[in-house]
């Protein structure tokens, strides 16, 4: 497989290794057999790009994304979903209920390797684009409820670039939810440090202490709710359980958002 990806779209061969790997022990916690495949067709070295930290992360953001995502799919069986920055994402393959539509986002070279390793799925579209650009929201029907998707993409925009895609998404959809990784602003002074990202040349540019700063940069969205991967993590390893209490505040978050008067999320 030809793989030609930018310096920050090559961060999605962290969760595609760690996701290879994870399927290939014996007590899986999550299973990801797309990943396995694209690994071994790429026949790359996986272990700069996973690390006891990142895996530990990795594997629990995932099991809680697929949980949160789960849930709202209860409520808005029909939902339109929207992968902004999705890489190798594989997620719809997990949660998909036979209803919903999919969009997977990226730019033009990750969706042109994306597309090498994915075949046509009914119900699953491929948009090359700028996620920060309104050009990929016509595609998008407008009919169904919009919930969207931004893992591992924040900390690679400025807080300037994050409220443009804020503006992007509430000016094309009248409302809806956003489920969005969010990153610490010690993250960003101490990346260098960081047990993968540092083996690519990806740079992080913003963090936040807490979402309602995210929030704060577009007057139509509201906070719903914000969880540390810690609370996942803590649960399967001595080791994560202590990196959760010594350094609490170190870890992501996932926060969810919501816009409209339609936009229920309890």
């Amino acid at each position: 497989m030809d793989l030609q990806l930018g310096d920050v779209q090559t961060t999605a061969l962290i969760p595609l290794a760690i996701k290879a790997n994870e399927t290939k022990r014996e007590n899986a916690r999550i299973r990801d057999e797309k990943a396995v495949e694209i690994i071994d067709a790429l026949g790359i070295d996986t272990a700069p790009y996973d690390k006891f930290l990142s895996h530990e992360g990795v594997i629990a953001h995932t099991i809680m994304l697929d949980r949160q995502l789960t849930a709202l799919l209860k409520k808005y069986p029909d939902a339109t979903v929207v992968n902004l920055g999705c890489g190798f994402d594989n997620r719809f393959s997990r949660i998909d209920n036979g209803k919903i539509l999919w969009f997977d986002v990226d730019l033009p070279d990750s969706i042109a390797v994306r597309k090498k390793a994915f075949s046509e799925r009914e119900r699953v579209t491929m948009i090359a684009a700028d996620a920060l650009s309104p050009e990929w929201t016509v595609a998008v029907p407008k009919g169904h409820f919009p919930i969207l998707l931004a893992e591992g993409l924040f900390m690679y925009l400025t807080l300037e670039q994050i409220r443009k895609l804020l503006s992007v998404i509430t000016d094309a959809f009248p409302c809806g939810i956003l489920i969005a990784e969010q990153n610490n602003p010690l993250m960003v002074k101490q990346q260098k440090h960081h047990d993968t990202v540092r083996h690519t040349n990806a740079v992080f540019k913003s963090g936040t202490k807490t979402a309602q700063e995210i929030a704060d940069l577009c007057d139509k969205i509201r906070l719903v709710e914000e969880h540390s991967f810690n609370e996942e993590m803590k649960k399967y390893s001595f080791r994560a359980k202590l990196f959760a209490t010594l350094l609490p505040s170190m870890n992501d978050r996932w926060a969810t958002f919501a816009w409209g008067e339609d936009a229920q999320t309890s």
